[in-house]
């Protein structure tokens, strides 16, 4: 992600956010420069916290705000667009990241001087339109690479060893079948990284112990880590044939949406499995169902669906060769804990009068609109 270096100071660590220069106070309203503030006003979106202000996954920390002299209040609908009413005078938004910021939003927030994304994905904001009201958006990639690789390899691991069947053979005391679900070896075996990035490359750390082969693909065909971490980065077409396990980490835009289709599906091996724990859209989910059905693909471990939840007549519901978790295999208490804190550093950063860290539209600084809103 991209970190801008001119104009205002960027914030090091979540917690420093928050910790002003000797003599100052932020809890006051002043910069670390002793420079009186404007008050400063959060609105969280009402995906990530209920209307009396509890938190919704977890405790997102929202008294820090309280501690810093920032006042907030969570949306009272969860509406998108989001009514221009509700988003008078606010300076910053909590987003957990359902609710669209495009023009239809933006347009009629003329304070509005940051979006902070609880998460990576941002496919529901509109990076062009909030660069060109001025405002800034970020999201917090580096809490969530650790927790999303250990469900990558959770998924892994339960479709390897056929855990779901055991389990099941266990509850029924039809110990006589086992024979029938011994696991696949992994040593040796290759798993191919779809959208290799910091996810990718965190999965790759973790498979290294177990003898795997590493592969990615990402649109570049470059990353920082691939030679240190001994990943071969191939075109798609390469990685699916090669792949004996096929994990898709990559971002949802317009060129990854359906990536995965049936032509892709008919390129892995018939023995491989599809992880996906990036996003649902990624998959054309029809053809998916096909696939597992026809035995075209050996199996499937989601995390994230099209849509979401599934309906409750989905065949996916019902295949034996398929491990389902409800977008949340990665959230424990650290993940929450970490999410938030990067998300609270931002606003904290920018209510202070600096530059937060994981901008994604770092060309907002240079414009008109960023200056007119007196940052």
């Amino acid at each position: 992600m991209s970190t801008a270096t001119n104009a205002l100071t960027t914030t090091a660590v979540a917690t420093s956010a928050a910790a002003p220069a000797a003599g100052t106070t932020l809890a006051e309203g002043t910069t670390t420069a002793g420079t009186a503030r404007p008050p400063f006003t959060v609105a969280v979106t009402a995906d990530a916290a209920r209307p009396d202000g509890s938190s919704i996954h977890g405790d997102l920390g929202l008294r820090r705000l309280t501690e810093n002299g920032i006042s907030w209040s969570v949306l009272p609908s969860y509406t998108d667009p989001i009514p221009p009413a509700d988003l008078a005078g606010v300076h910053a938004v909590l987003s957990l990241g359902h609710i669209a910021f495009d023009s239809r939003t933006l347009d009629h927030a003329p304070e509005l001087k940051l979006v902070a994304r609880f998460g990576a994905g941002y496919e529901t904001i509109d990076l062009d339109a909030c660069t060109r009201a001025g405002v800034v958006v970020t999201n917090t990639p580096d809490a969530i690479r650790r927790p999303l690789a250990v469900a990558g390899l959770t998924l892994l691991l339960a479709l390897s060893h056929n855990l779901l069947a055991k389990d099941r053979l266990t509850r029924t005391s039809d110990w006589a079948s086992r024979e029938q679900y011994r696991g696949a070896p992994l040593v040796g075996q290759t798993v191919g990284i779809v959208g290799f990035g910091s996810v990718g490359a965190e999965l790759a750390r973790l498979l290294a112990p177990l003898g795997m082969k590493v592969v990615g693909n990402n649109r570049s065909g470059r990353h920082p880590e691939a030679a240190e971490l001994g990943v071969e980065l191939l075109g798609l077409n390469e990685l699916l044939e090669r792949s004996d396990y096929v994990v898709l980490c990559a971002a949802l835009t317009p060129a990854t949406e359906k990536l995965i289709d049936a032509d892709v599906l008919a390129r892995m091996k018939s023995s491989a499995y599809l992880i996906n724990i990036g996003r649902g859209k990624l998959v054309d989910t029809d053809a998916l169902r096909d696939a597992l059905q026809s035995g075209r693909i050996a199996g499937a471990g989601l995390d994230v669906f099209e849509p979401e939840p599934l309906l409750p007549d989905d065949a996916l519901l019902t295949l034996e060769n398929v491990v389902l978790s409800p977008h949340s295999l990665c959230w424990t208490a650290d993940f929450t804990r970490d999410v938030a804190d990067g998300a609270l550093a931002s606003i904290l950063a920018v209510a202070a009068g600096e530059r937060p860290r994981n901008v994604l539209n770092p060309e907002v600084f240079d414009t008109a609109a960023f200056a007119a809103k007196g940052h």
